[in-house]
């Protein structure tokens, strides 16, 4: 557990939700903010983690667009609840080493656009008659999306 350190809102998925639904979820539980999902940024990859229920641990962080400001925070899981200047998390020593990453991730995002770090999400039919799946996945131009007559 993680004492006296800024990090971004999260937590388990429930059976059958997607991601971004997760993400969103959490976001409200703990922070009061209502947000869309935009994009999936990066996984973590962990095993043998002593919360993860003797499983390897998957934990998948998204980039979020708020749609409210106005904090109304959980106080049994967060201490403190504020929005954060970028610069200064991605900075602090005050923060985990995954935060400080990522808020670095979205610093670049910002300056260089979000198409250089989004893995968007697609949805496809499975093989699987009425069935289908999401694929993540970095944007493909338009010019790939578009059937080319082949001769």
């Amino acid at each position: 557990q993680t004492l006296n350190a800024w990090k971004f809102p999260g937590g388990l998925s429930d059976p059958g939700e997607d991601i971004g639904a997760t993400a969103v979820r959490e976001v409200l539980e703990e922070t009061g903010i209502k947000s869309e999902f935009k994009s999936l940024l990066s996984i973590r990859q962990q095993h043998n983690h002593p919360g993860a229920f003797g499983k390897s641990d998957m934990y998948i962080i998204c980039r979020l667009k708020p749609s409210s400001y106005s904090i109304n925070f959980c106080p049994h899981e967060c201490l403190r609840c504020e929005w954060m200047d970028l610069q200064e998390l991605a900075y602090s020593s005050h923060t985990t080493p995954i935060t400080s990453r990522i808020a670095k991730l979205l610093l670049y995002g910002y300056k260089e656009g979000f198409h250089n770090i989004d893995l968007t999400v697609r949805t496809f039919p499975a093989v699987y008659s009425g069935l289908f799946y999401n694929l993540y996945h970095k944007e493909l131009p338009d010019s790939y999306e578009v059937k080319l007559d082949v001769k």
